[in-house]
């Protein structure tokens, strides 16, 4: 996970503060016994909320206010100052809130505050009876939670095709596999979670058919299962290529807690890997294994590592720094065959490979909905709130592809945040919000003590502009096409990306 260095314990603002201890910024940190806890003047009014996200303890006074709400400067959660709710993950859980009274010219910090009620069902007037989530990655579990936490009282199943419950996928890669980070870590909630919020959380549970006109799922093992509403959150899928030898057991692709784990496995008694494909999986994998001391050379065919999404200035820093750490490169090449213990690249070259993890891409999980007749082009369609045009039936997260471009344009993203913001809007939708979906998309991405964090999407740019300098990690690194700003990139400037996102699209996604 990354990590941050906190601001100090500031003034015990049990004691209060004046207006000068602002020293003119509209956010000023503290404590109150042991707990951190930031005041945010907000006009004429002084709210206090906890000052590290719930999400990673990201220090929020380092983030961005954006009328009553503030946005993590880590992971881009967003939470209201008004009653600590996690408006937008990756965050989920709320901000504690304090009384802050008015003394003498001094905020005085009083008692926490009770956490807001949980609606009702009864204030959903015409709710479905039945919902039913194809998929527990994480546009799935966004949406089961904020089902629940919006009030919906009726039934809600989660099939899930995984053996594990929903869990921090981005960490399978990075921390997880490094050995850094234990299991526990692991799961996005407790398993108790489900059964307290009646969730019927189906592990193993493979989708075989839907039938739109009866409103009825087909599972593997024979059963089927009604819906009044249905969220498609099948994701994406490992492309493997078809290398010879690509089955053999020491190769792998990673996806679901269970890759890491075999990956970190096979680690354990190995001394060298072999990763195919320099992008982020590809990168972090490789960054993971040799925190684990292993020999890692990377192969792709591509010029440069992550040169596709970031282009030349960041992917050559990105190069210098792995091979900095011992990562070896071999671009412009592929494998042509895996062997026991090595791997043949079609230069000719062979490397010692005791592991091999192929990370070059994932393809939409769409033969389903595509089987069911929904219309399905690259991802499956569906409208700004996330309806399919079948009515009742949503998709979300890495298999969707919305009208979120240039004047509409259809766009798929494979983001953690994205995919976890779909699913919550698709929620509220299902209850009949009817929001559209128009988070500007957003990920991070950890080489080892580098964090880039990148906000908007540029398909395609004509134009690199460079602010500050890549080499001492303070920068930002703007796309452009035909003179408008696509996307940013950032370095050791997480404020920046905040507030970049935020011109990007009116959202601090």
């Amino acid at each position: 996970m990354a990590q941050q260095a906190e601001s100090g314990p500031g003034p015990d603002l049990s004691l209060g503060v004046t207006l000068a201890d602002f020293g003119g910024r509209q956010v000023l940190r503290g404590h109150v016994g042991k707990k951190a806890v930031m005041l945010v003047r907000l006009g004429d009014e002084v709210l206090a909320v906890g000052a590290k996200c719930t999400h990673y303890q990201g220090p929020l006074d380092q983030g961005l206010v954006v009328g009553d709400t503030v946005r993590c400067p880590l992971h881009h959660a967003c939470f209201s100052l008004r009653t600590g709710e996690a408006l937008g993950a990756p965050a989920f859980d709320p901000l504690p809130c304090w009384q802050v009274e008015t003394e003498g010219g001094r905020f005085v910090v009083r008692e926490r505050l009770p956490a807001p009620a949980a609606l009702s069902a009864a204030a959903l007037p015409g709710q479905p009876r039945d919902i039913v989530i194809i998929g527990g990655g994480a546009a799935g579990f966004a949406a089961a939670e904020m089902l629940r936490r919006r009030g919906y009282g009726g039934r809600l199943t989660m099939l899930s095709a995984d053996a594990d419950a929903p869990c921090d996928r981005p960490n399978l890669s990075k921390d997880f596999l490094a050995g850094t980070a234990p299991e526990a870590w692991m799961p996005l909630k407790p398993a108790d979670f489900y059964e307290k919020h009646a969730i019927g959380l189906q592990l193993g549970a493979a989708v075989t058919a839907i039938d739109r006109a009866g409103r009825r799922l087909s599972l593997a093992e024979g059963q089927s299962l009604g819906f009044d509403r249905l969220l498609i959150a099948t994701g994406a899928e490992p492309v493997r290529p078809p290398i010879p030898g690509a089955g053999l057991p020491h190769v792998f692709t990673l996806r679901s807690l269970a890759d890491s784990r075999a990956i970190a496995a096979a680690a354990a008694g190995a001394k060298s890997a072999v990763v195919l494909g320099s992008g982020f999986i590809g990168l972090e994998v490789a960054a993971a294994l040799r925190t684990r001391g292993l020999e890692v050379h990377v192969v792709s065919q591509d010029v440069r590592p992550l040169g596709r999404v970031l282009g030349r200035e960041l992917g050559d820093f990105i190069r210098a720094l792995h091979e900095s750490h011992g990562v070896r490169f071999h671009m412009q090449a592929s494998i042509a065959e895996i062997g026991a213990g090595s791997v043949r690249l079609t230069t000719g070259d062979a490397l010692p490979a005791d592991l091999v993890v192929l990370g070059v891409g994932v393809r939409p999980r769409t033969a389903l909905a595509e089987a069911a007749g929904l219309a399905v082009d690259r991802g499956i369609l569906v409208d700004e709130r996330l309806q399919t045009a079948e009515p009742g039936i949503f998709a979300a997260g890495d298999v969707a592809r919305w009208p979120g471009g240039e004047a509409g344009a259809l766009m798929r993203v494979e983001h953690w945040v994205v995919a976890e913001r779909q699913g919550q809007i698709a929620a509220e939708n299902m209850l009949g919000a009817a929001r559209p979906y128009r988070d500007v998309p957003f990920f991070w991405s950890a080489h080892y003590d580098a964090t880039i964090r990148y906000v908007g999407h540029a398909g395609a740019w004509d134009a690199v502009a460079i602010d500050g300098a890549i080499a001492a990690r303070d920068a930002s690194v703007s796309y452009l096409l035909g003179g408008r700003v696509q996307a940013v990139a950032t370095l050791g400037r997480d404020a920046e990306a905040l507030a970049r996102a935020r011109h990007l699209g009116g959202s601090a996604g």
